[in-house]
């Protein structure tokens, strides 16, 4: 591979990384403003929301763990 084909494939690793990244974030912004919401209107039901929300929590977490898996293959196995 040329220099210029090397160049977008680090970009769009770094690209893909960064996306799916700044997504996590959101998603588990936005899903501990909900679980603190439930627990504030019904405090009987917390066991039950904790639960699901670290259920969810490593759902979303796992896909930047993936993008970084895959962007990591792009960077070193591709080559």
């Amino acid at each position: 591979m040329n220099n210029i084909d090397m160049n977008f494939l680090y970009l769009s690793a770094a690209v893909m990384i960064g996306l799916g990244s700044i997504g996590a974030a959101i998603g588990i912004g936005i899903l501990g403003c909900k679980f603190l919401e439930g627990a504030a209107r019904q405090p009987d039901a917390i066991p039950i929301l904790r639960s699901q929300f670290f259920i969810v929590m490593g759902l979303v977490d796992a896909i930047p763990m993936i993008t970084v898996g895959l962007g990591l293959y792009m960077i070193f196995g591709i080559s």
